[in-house]
């Protein structure tokens, strides 16, 4: 009998594989209501990849993704208004063409759910016919309804990447806030039992390898090695 693989066992959510609770204590989401607020601080959230902003809107708290440049004491525009400064949430239709936006709506009330990690940005880019355009930072376009509500500027936290990590300690407590697993071992380096690309034999192509690439309905326990490339083919 073989064992769970290592994806099998990160899905059933054991607690060596589960954030910790700490980690998300924060809720983000916009408030159902429209007026002005102010940034009473910036909280610092493991789980995340960049600072919150916990915002007072009329005795009603609410956390938002702080934008690069954000300070304490702020005043925030929450779609009472046209203006469009820095942190202000508004209507897709009050933003102008061209403008860096984050934190956007899916679906209008939803709170947000696109461009939610540290540094990133969309741009709009057309509006027709009471839909919008976005630009993600993939390059990839999506339409989506203009009564939807998104933050103004960039996220916070620009060029964390790019900082040296210089300890493993350091690293692996990155990664376990996140519940990611750390280290991480090649799958060709586990045994056959242990990942489909496990064992040293059959490495060479013509021995009929397995591929990589798994199947698009492939369920979640078979969803391993290179997951829907961005190109293949050999680089020019």
């Amino acid at each position: 009998m073989g064992k769970r693989i290592i994806q099998q066992r990160r899905g059933k959510g054991s607690p060596t594989y589960r954030v910790r609770k700490r980690g998300y204590r924060f809720g983000i989401g916009y408030p159902n209501k429209e007026g002005k607020g102010k940034v009473v601080d910036l909280v610092s959230s493991p789980g995340h990849t960049y600072p919150l902003a916990k915002i007072d809107m009329d005795g009603e708290l609410f956390f938002n993704p702080a934008f690069n440049g954000m300070e304490q004491g702020q005043e925030i525009d929450i779609n009472s208004g046209n203006e469009v400064e820095k942190g202000n949430i508004l209507s897709l239709n009050k933003v102008p063409i061209g403008t860096r936006i984050y934190n956007i709506e899916r679906n209008y009330m939803d709170g947000g759910r696109l461009i939610r990690s540290g540094g990133n940005s969309a741009i709009l880019t057309k509006k027709e016919n009471g839909s919008v355009a976005i630009m993600l930072p993939s390059k990839r376009e999506i339409w989506l309804n203009d009564k939807c509500r998104a933050t103004v500027g960039r996220i916070a936290g620009q060029g964390r990447l790019e900082k040296p990590i210089v300890k493993a300690g350091k690293k692996y407590k990155m990664m376990k806030s996140q519940g990611r697993l750390y280290p991480r071992t090649s799958a060709v380096c586990m045994n056959v039992v242990d990942h489909p690309m496990g064992s040293g034999r059959g490495k060479n192509p013509s021995h009929g390898r397995k591929g990589k690439i798994p199947k698009v309905n492939a369920p979640a326990g078979a969803k391993v090695g290179s997951l829907r490339p961005k190109r293949s083919g050999k680089k020019k």
